[in-house]
């Protein structure tokens, strides 16, 4: 597909904004590679794409942050690109994939010099505080958000500008046997991240419900949603059951207090 330059625009604005979501203390997930490919499909017109692109490079992420000032690979750059060059080459979300994990981890590089960037800012921030000029110091910590912005606006908008030929070229140019390995690659990544979540859930406590979801999967061949719409209900059922639990112990207390 043809990419539009509304939708480039869009998808800029895209990464802006989610960078500064994610640089917030109260925020709305933006930064999370699902939400950005739900987000990047619909302005693409592909939202199981963006759904599958961003679904498994969050499986990526779980548990990892970059506290510190550490950097990690931005995989909510790479679910942008990802969308976008799986529906413009048109070789499917698991092509788009296995260029969104490259993607990610060249960012961080960009995410290195943008903090660098912000030496300069966060130097005028202090001599603020120490005048006493609050106000001033304040502000000059929302424009370090624009560096964090920029470094991955700027980005997003070349590649995607220039990308069409760019992957066109990648497509026609890359033998078949790489291609295919590519895409296996791209198809293992979901197991890679599941295994890794795995690894930090109580599987053990909760093991019958992990075989109730292979069955419904494996077996019965519902779609990821329905699945997941079942564990919701009975993770609801549980809690409730959990909460009822005091109440009643509550009032058996009560109950013999007053016969007393």
């Amino acid at each position: 597909m043809d990419i539009t330059w509304w939708q480039i625009v869009l998808l800029t604005l895209l990464a802006g904004i989610a960078m500064y979501d994610g640089n917030n203390p109260i925020f709305f997930g933006l930064v999370k590679p699902s939400m950005t490919g739900f987000i990047a499909g619909v302005i693409l017109g592909d939202i199981e794409t963006g759904l599958f692109v961003g679904g498994t490079l969050n499986l990526l992420v779980l548990g990892v942050g970059n506290f510190g000032g550490a950097s990690i690979p931005d995989y909510m750059t790479g679910a942008i690109l990802g969308t976008a060059f799986a529906l413009m080459s048109g070789e499917g979300a698991e092509f788009g994939v296995t260029l969104a994990i490259p993607i990610g981890l060249l960012m961080i590089q960009l995410d290195v010099l943008s903090r660098f960037c912000n030496i300069f800012i966060q130097h005028k921030a202090e001599k603020y505080m120490a005048d006493g000029k609050l106000k001033k110091a304040a502000n000059m910590n929302l424009y370090g958000l624009i560096p964090t912005s920029l470094s991955r606006m700027v980005p997003v908008a070349l590649a995607l500008i220039f990308g069409s030929a760019f992957v066109e070229n990648i497509v026609n140019n890359i033998p078949m046997w790489l291609m295919d390995g590519l895409k296996t690659a791209g198809g293992l990544l979901p197991a890679l991240g599941i295994a890794i979540l795995l690894r930090y859930l109580p599987v053990k406590k909760n093991f019958s419900f992990l075989i109730i979801g292979f069955v419904l999967a494996a077996y019965l061949q519902l779609p990821v949603l329905g699945v997941a719409l079942i564990g919701l209900a009975i993770a609801l059922f549980i809690f409730n059951v959990s909460n009822d639990k005091p109440q009643e112990q509550q009032a058996e207390v009560q109950g013999g207090m007053g016969d007393e």
